[in-house]
This record gives structure tokens, sequence and C-alpha cells, in this order.
């Protein structure tokens, strides 16, 4: 599965009129990763078909001094992140796009279903965790060849970029798009950044998600809704999940306090 460097687009695919949602996903990001959790559940209830892009934390982060701007393990995970973003590039390029959801949520599983402690940073996208990843979605180990192939960066790069041009660029990962529930015609689509959850809601609250976001995206004008009290994200990697939430103020994408200027 190596493919030369003149097989490689350069630029990401036009958008599929068949898929109602557009989800720009990193696997390192634990919020795109419950969120991915919450679209799905959205779209086996109402029908939907998703397509999953691509946005790469570490490519639109890359002329940031990430010693200054991020807690010390953020550069190893969104490398992590971009390795992994390599092989499922690779694949949507042999494959199509429909082998993308079981890779999206094989990575996931094998990430942040993972309990406490359990050491994963250090195997994180490493040739035998994206081999693993691969078994467990069904596709070939040897697109694993491409977790160091850097002729896909341009096309990662591009394909984020595509993302932040709906959004603006003071935004993060997960970035969906989608057309409005009564747009029969799919002449309008809508962008935004998140939302930005930390627990992944039951089937019925994930239909009553969605159409209250979908409402505010639909009113003339609406650009935000956002606070930083947050609680950590439920996810068995980072402890598990809690019966109520405990809320912290974030800054900036990590918990306050976790940079080196904090500490200072």
């Amino acid at each position: 599965m190596t493919a030369t460097a003149a097989d490689i687009p350069t630029d990401p695919p036009e958008s599929d009129p068949e898929c109602d949602i557009e989800f720009f996903w990193d696997p390192v990001c634990p919020f795109a990763w419950i969120t991915s959790r919450w679209i799905e559940k959205v779209a086996a209830q109402r029908h939907y078909k998703v397509d999953w892009r691509f946005i790469s934390l570490r490519l639109i982060n890359k002329d940031k001094d990430y010693a200054t701007e991020f807690p010390p393990e953020y550069e190893q995970g969104h490398t992590a992140g971009l390795r992994m973003l390599r092989v499922a590039a690779a694949v949507r390029h042999e494959l199509g796009r429909e082998a993308l959801g079981p890779l999206v949520t094989a990575y996931g599983r094998s990430f942040w279903d993972k309990p406490e402690g359990s050491g994963m940073r250090s195997y994180l996208s490493t040739r035998d965790h994206a081999e693993e990843v691969l078994t467990a979605a069904g596709l070939d180990t040897a697109f694993a060849d491409h977790l160091d192939n850097t002729a896909w960066d341009t096309m990662l790069d591009n394909e984020s970029e595509l993302a932040l041009s709906r959004t603006g660029h003071d935004v993060g990962t997960p970035i969906i798009t989608f057309w409005l529930p009564d747009d029969a015609d799919h002449a309008t689509t809508m962008s935004f950044f998140g939302p930005v959850i930390s627990r992944v809601p039951d089937d019925a609250d994930a239909v009553r998600l969605w159409e209250a976001v979908t409402t505010l995206a639909a009113f003339p004008g609406f650009a935000e809704m956002k606070r930083s009290m947050r609680e950590v994200p439920q996810l068995n990697i980072l402890g598990g999940v809690s019966d109520a939430p405990q809320y912290e103020d974030w800054q900036g994408g990590h918990r306050r306090g976790h940079l080196a200027s904090d500490r200072d």
C-alpha cells in the first residue's frame, strides 16, 4: 500500500452531494471523538450519511510554539494524530470514503476506551497500534506503511484549511458541515466548530441536541455560544464517566494551569 508521490493528491476531494453531514476529524482530539459518537447516534436515527473528513491539529498549529503555547504532551499527541491521518488519507484514496467510518470508530475505541494509566501515549499511532486499528476496521494492515509518508501532508493541510475556511480560523476540532433539515434541495450548508460536549448523550438526547444545534445554526447571524467552564471529557482513558459533571475553567482548549506560562 505504498503510493508514489505522483499518485498522492494535493487537493482534498470535493464534497459528496449524497452525504448529509461532513465531519472533520482529528484522531487524537477527545472532543472530536465524543462528538463523533453523538453524530453516529443522530445519523442512525435520522438515516443520515456521514462523510468523514480530515483536519490535522498538528498542521493547523504548525506555526505555533508548542513549548509555550500548549501543555507539554500536546506536540506528541498532535503528531500522532497526523501520522494516523496519513493512513486514513491512503485508505480513502484507495478504497473510497465509505471505508473511513469503521476506521474512525476503530481508532477511537483503541484509544479512548482504554483504562486510565494504560500507557497509550507511547503506543499511539505506532506501527503496532496502526495495524491493530486497521485490523479492527477490517482493512489491510499494509496501509500502516503511510504513517511516515509526508507526501500526504499537503493534501491534509489543504483539507484542514478547507474546514477552517468555512468557520474561520479561531476554532479547533471537530468541525461539522450540514444541510439544514428543512432544506430539501440541499442548497444551503452550515458549518460550525463543535458542538463541544464532554459526554456522549443517549439516543433520545442525541436527537434533541441535534435539533437544538440545527435550530441555532439556522438563525441568521448566529455565530457562537460558549463557556470555558467544562468537565474533563468523560472517557475511560481520562478516568471514566462520573455521575454528575464537575466543572473547571479551561483556557484555549486545555485545562487552566497546564501551560508552562500558567505556572510561572
